[in-house]
């Protein structure tokens, strides 16, 4: 099945997959064209940039440039799971994704599935939440079909989501950890981890 799906991945096609939050719906983060049919297919604006799902930390460093001390604890410590962390991206990542700003939301899935995609895929994958923009984020693998039907490449049911919302977004700012999205993960558990 995620054999199947990263394949796809690869030729920039869309999948909708499990990740430990809620439903991802996405595709190859390094492929401007693949990035554009997922804002068309999520109606999601331009304006609003997609994080890209990462395996390890080598695909971090092919993504993100003058990773700081402070970012690279949190994601030692908070790598893998449910906690986006924004950083200073590279000219690889294609302008599309991150909205046109110089900085790109980069998480590692804990979830099985989501993380042995990006691992087969071997890319980056650029991954909203699972929804139409504006609407609930996907849970539940038959809702997200009735919203997406044939838009969808390859759908891979892993039963409803662990914890049901989004990541935690964090920035590194002058030194300081800014939550930028309120997920699982408290800004209090960071700063004790850190």
């Amino acid at each position: 099945m995620v054999e199947i799906a990263s394949e796809f991945i690869k030729q920039g096609k869309i999948v909708v997959f499990p990740t430990e939050t809620v439903y991802g719906i996405g595709t190859n983060g390094l492929d401007e064209k693949a990035v554009r049919k997922l804002y068309e297919v999520k109606k999601r604006p331009l304006n609003k940039p997609i994080s890209l799902l990462v395996s390890n930390m080598e695909m971090v460093k092919l993504i993100a440039k003058d990773i700081t001390e402070i970012e690279y604890k949190i994601m030692e410590k908070f790598f893998p799971g449910p906690l986006t962390i924004i950083l200073k991206k590279k000219d690889i990542v294609p302008d599309i994704v991150t909205a046109g700003q110089d900085t790109v939301g980069v998480r590692m899935p804990s979830g099985e599935i989501a993380r042995k995609l990006v691992e087969l895929s071997g890319v980056p994958i650029a991954t909203p939440s699972a929804n139409i923009s504006g609407q609930p984020s996907g849970t539940d693998l038959l809702e997200i079909k009735k919203h997406f039907e044939e838009n969808v490449d390859f759908y891979i049911d892993g039963g409803n989501s662990e914890l049901g919302i989004s990541s935690t977004i964090v920035q590194v700012i002058d030194g300081k950890i800014k939550i930028l999205r309120q997920g699982s993960i408290t800004l209090e558990q960071i700063e004790k981890e850190i």
